[in-house]
């Protein structure tokens, strides 16, 4: 199967590589408005750039009536946003918050998950989340225009938060924090079944 993504509708090529690119971290997303009006949002293009410095990536997409999602615009107005890690036994709560509701619904009261205080930004944090990094916006990167087209948001983690049972010499315990990830349409993947494969030494490949 050949295909080419300008023969086709953006919603057949969106399925295409949701379908593909699995499975995907869970980027769960909270801010503030200008007014200091919270929103948490989950969003599963996400993931790590570099660590030096460190530096996170997740990307919102334009509704299909052509709309921004309020997490863009909160992090466009402030600069600043949470990243906060989904595990299993919170991902029912975290579902609820990626409803398309009026900005003036709290996601938090919505879903019943508990906001607490962040140390360097003024956006919550999700209590219930192991591991949060308060993040400070480097850049957003637009492409495309409309329906479908996206926003890559950049932010440097100023602060992490690990819960201590998760925590060993700067290695976090997957049995523990029992992260979840996303699949194509409504599918999502637990992460207990894993396997080791050392990276192969440079010295011990035989040239062919």
């Amino acid at each position: 199967m050949i295909i080419n993504p300008s023969d086709h509708n953006y919603t057949d090529v969106y399925k295409l590589l949701i379908g593909s690119i699995v499975p995907r971290p869970i980027g769960f997303i909270s801010t503030v408005d200008v007014n200091g009006y919270p929103n948490v949002a989950p969003f599963s293009f996400f993931n790590g750039v570099c660590a030096n410095p460190p530096i996170v990536l997740f990307s919102t997409v334009v509704r299909r009536d052509g709309t921004e999602k309020d997490t863009l615009r909160n992090v466009e107005s402030t600069k600043e946003f949470v990243v906060n890690i989904v595990s299993e036994d919170f991902a029912e709560q975290m579902n609820l918050c990626s409803a398309d509701v009026p900005p003036d619904v709290d996601e938090f009261t919505l879903s019943g998950l508990t906001p607490i205080a962040s140390d360097l930004v003024k956006c919550p944090r999700v209590k219930e989340s192991r591991v949060t990094m308060e993040c400070k916006l480097v850049n957003i990167i637009h492409f495309g225009q409309g329906p479908g087209s996206g926003n890559a948001v950049f932010g440097e983690v100023i602060r992490f938060h690990v819960a201590d049972e998760l925590f060993s010499n700067f290695r976090i315990d997957p049995d523990k924090l029992r992260a979840i990830g996303r699949m194509g349409g409504p599918t999502y993947v637990r992460t207990k079944d894993r396997f080791d494969m050392a990276r192969p030494k440079t010295e011990t490949m035989k040239s062919k």
